[in-house]
């Protein structure tokens, strides 16, 4: 009998030593019959026991009426029986203490009503005896493992024995990439389709390959998260071993609405995946084209020491677009040593271009490319080569591949090369000569440089530290009656001196800032705040209250100070009574930012740094990490949002204090993390000066859940 499984243990779904095949038919076109003749022709090297009460033999192996009658331990079943048995059949491989399920059939969650409570009653079985099941309304699994060389699907491709991983959610698009692949010649340790995840995960199968020896590459199609804190977490400790390259499908609300009809879950929002992919080193593509544009490298090439790139074209417009695309795409087409440039001048055609893009021209042969590929290969400012061959009528296509070839094999791999043919590769002669060496050769340039790029992000995510969690020292106590006040109220909102005060528990900067009921209390305070100072509002509410008239700004006197006063009580008065104004001394100079969090209902707590001010909205300028940040994350945040040049040190200004920033972005963080009431805070704007004295909320903003 087979030992007990960890929960963790998926050994006996893609190691089994024997499975039982259970609604396998000899009935032609159909899944039965289709996933016992792979099973058959890809030479499984344990047992196989058909299982269907209406048949003796199939595919010349006995047949069983049912599970349990097999005399032999099981490992694993492939299920492909009607919906309706589908728990009853789980029931019996409990009772046979099968530990490893697959089921095939669909018709449950992602059919909706009675099917969601049809799979429920799966999970309830699985977990009772302790099993661990793909699917349901799945395509299945494969092991090329020669050891194991199981394909417990129903493609019509027999795949190829390789490094790469594929898990999918979607089982048709799974036959069409294990068909693409076995057309260039990629192979697979282990595909899965892992349907509905009543059970199995994509976080599952993450975890199951991290130590997986035959896997060096891991790539995901997902359409939505069972768990995204717990994929989280194994995603960031599994992408500095191995790379994750995942497609995320349902970034419209189209497309959303469509995961919710093929699977029976929403589909994740688009802002979480990011921020959750970028904190943990998943590399995100958007079409599969991309998906194996950049398998292609990865599996064959070493990643960049840095993201300084060499290009080398003998067409000018295919230089310049591989160029603007390797900029666009992060990389430093990198200046070349003088040395470089010299070698250049002395080996290539008069007319050719030495910089760097460098362009041998079209009469350019061997000898030009050659020259070309030995100067950048040894120059220390290189670390990666885009090698570009637009085939002319006037030299030997075969005689500069050939010398391309001879020249990688000289310097052994040691940086990273990618060709680029501008064409078709197999109809170009003597491109098998770098295939065979597993170079990529891509059609375009676009494509090498978007590659090289995922190269270079994998490389940084490798090299860095996740940084620390930051704990300060907080006066939780402070913030806890603000909000208990608020909630006894029955206020939605915290704002004005309520929101600044939690702030201020929370050892973030703020303007000096105070509270006035009355027009005695503003006489008091209004001096001891100084001029020139803004008089707002103080009433909860009001969300925008400069929208509706209820902020006076550049106040340069207490007389100024009590006109404004008058004006806001006289306005909003409402039964009598009149909420008050906060009084807070203007801030001159500096940069407005946005700092806040929104709580995500599948990633919870979604941490926002950005361009602030009145024109966020419009602008839209933000970066967004999940709870908790990191010292890292708050840093990388800052240096997330296209306006980061404004912050350090446009046209001669001084930079701003990134310290106070990252520190203010932890700060929120563990105030977000003591208060899990919180649905979402704004901190609108928090001005970001060139000390830390001179950064400083100005108006906050918190809504309950």
């Amino acid at each position: 009998m087979s030992e007990m499984p960890t929960k963790s243990d998926l050994d006996y779904i893609f190691k089994p030593k024997s499975i039982a095949v259970i609604g396998a038919t000899a009935k032609e076109y159909t899944i039965g019959r289709a996933i016992l003749h792979n099973m058959i022709i890809n030479e499984f090297r344990g047992k196989i026991f058909p299982v269907n009460p209406n048949a003796d033999v199939i595919q010349c192996l006995k047949c069983y009426p049912n599970v349990e009658s097999i005399p032999d331990p099981i490992d694993l079943a492939v299920i492909m029986v009607k919906k309706e048995l589908v728990a009853e059949t789980l029931e019996q491989c409990g009772r046979k203490n099968i530990k490893g399920a697959v089921v095939i059939t669909s018709g449950f969650r992602e059919i909706g009503g009675k099917g969601i409570e049809e799979e429920e009653r799966l999970i309830e079985i699985v977990d009772r005896y302790g099993m661990r099941m793909v699917g349901p309304n799945c395509f299945g699994i494969i092991n090329t493992d020669p050891q194991i060389s199981i394909n417990a699907t129903f493609s019509k491709t027999r795949p190829r024995q390789g490094k790469v991983a594929f898990i999918s959610q979607s089982g048709a698009l799974g036959e069409a990439i294990l068909d693409y692949a076995y057309q260039l010649k990629l192979g697979f340790s282990i595909f899965v389709s892992i349907g509905n995840k009543a059970n199995v995960s994509g976080a599952d199968m993450l975890e199951y390959l991290e130590n997986d020896s035959r896997t060096e590459l891991i790539l995901l199609y997902l359409e939505n998260f069972k768990n995204p804190r717990r994929f989280a977490e194994i995603a960031r400790r599994v992408a500095h071993k191995k790379p994750i390259i995942a497609i995320k499908a349902g970034r419209t609300t189209a497309g959303a609405k469509a995961i919710s009809s093929h699977t029976g879950v929403l589909a994740t929002p688009d802002v979480g995946v990011d921020a959750m992919f970028r904190q943990c080193g998943v590399i995100r593509v958007d079409t599969v084209d991309e998906l194996f544009d950049y398998t292609l490298a990865f599996v064959s090439q070493p990643l960049p020491k840095s993201n300084r790139v060499a290009i080398i074209t003998n067409a000018g417009g295919p230089g310049i677009m591989a160029t603007d695309a390797a900029v666009g795409a992060g990389l430093e087409v990198a200046p070349l040593t003088a040395e470089s440039t010299a070698y250049l001048r002395a080996n290539l055609p008069d007319m050719a271009a030495v910089g760097n893009p460098i362009d041998v021209i079209a009469s350019g042969g061997p000898n030009a490319y050659g020259a070309a590929l030995n100067a950048v290969f040894r120059d220390p400012n290189i670390d990666s080569i885009i090698c570009i061959f637009v085939p002319p009528i006037v030299v030997d296509h075969r005689a500069v591949i050939n010398a391309i070839a001879e020249t990688v094999d000289r310097f052994n791999n040691c940086k990273t090369f990618l060709a680029c043919f501008m064409n078709m590769p197999e109809i170009i002669a003597g491109h098998e000569e770098l295939a065979n060496r597993h170079i990529p050769i891509y059609t375009f340039p676009e494509a090498a440089a978007r590659a090289l790029a995922g190269l270079v992000k994998c490389a940084q995510y490798r090299n860095r530290s996740d940084g620390a969690i930051r704990t300060f020292e907080v006066d939780r106590k402070a913030a806890a009656e603000v909000v208990k006040t608020a909630a006894a109220e029955g206020r939605k909102a915290i704002m004005g001196g309520n929101a600044i005060a939690i702030l201020r528990a929370y050892g973030i900067n703020v303007a000096p800032t105070a509270t006035a009921k009355t027009l005695a209390e503003l006489v008091k305070i209004s001096p001891q705040i100084g001029y020139p100072q803004a008089v707002k509002l103080d009433d909860p509410e009001v969300i925008h209250k400069t929208d509706v008239g209820g902020v006076v700004l550049d106040i340069g006197s207490l007389a100024e100070a009590k006109k404004a006063f008058g004006r806001l009580e006289a306005a909003f008065t409402r039964n009598g009574s009149f909420a008050g104004v906060v009084i807070q001394k203007m801030i001159r100079g500096g940069i407005e930012t946005i700092i806040g969090m929104n709580c995500d209902p599948s990633f919870g707590p979604l941490l926002m740094f950005g361009l602030g001010g009145i024109s966020v909205e419009v602008m839209k300028d933000v970066a967004f990490m999940m709870h908790p940040l990191t010292d890292r994350d708050a840093a990388e945040m800052i240096r997330q949002i296209k306006g980061y040049p404004l912050l350090s040190g446009f046209r001669g200004a001084a930079p701003v204090d990134h310290a106070i920033l990252e520190e203010t972005l932890l700060r929120l963080s563990q105030l977000v993390g003591d208060f899990p009431e919180f649905e979402s805070l704004d901190i609108n704007p928090f001005i970001a000066g060139a000390q830390a004295e001179n950064s400083l909320a100005i108006d906050a903003r918190i809504i309950l859940k």
